[in-house]
């Protein structure tokens, strides 16, 4: 991996880790998160990491449904870590309303990405 793509990955990673703790914070208190929740945020980086080289393969591909399938997997690790691990601690947590969340979170995403970041023609 290209150094400027694993920089963008860590720091994304990072990103994402420190506005899901603020964001739980401001929810249900700093004093009330669970070690394991900070623990979980760590997870962001290598779940950045690895599927990172999802997002140029998207960003070249021309097929919208491909380009589209790209951005979903390359979401879909992180945004889960994101989303269960902040959705875990409600006290009124329903694992099947979550998931389908997640899903129509991701589906949505991707086709907004894969319709902003198409390939330029020529």
């Amino acid at each position: 991996m290209n150094p400027l793509l694993l920089r963008t990955a860590l720091i994304t990673g990072a990103v994402i880790g420190l506005l899901n703790i603020v964001f739980a914070a401001l929810d249900y208190g700093l004093e009330n998160l669970p070690l394991w929740f900070y623990a979980a945020q760590l997870l962001l980086l290598p779940a950045m990491i690895l599927p990172m080289r999802y997002f140029p393969q998207a960003s070249a591909t021309r097929d919208f449904l491909g380009r589209a399938g790209l951005f979903a997997l390359g979401w879909a690790v992180p945004f889960a870590i994101y989303k269960f691990a902040h959705d875990v601690l409600s006290p009124v947590f329903d694992p099947v309303a979550s998931l389908i969340s997640y899903a129509v979170t991701v589906l949505l995403f991707s086709l907004i990405f894969a319709a902003i970041r198409r390939p330029r023609a020529g």
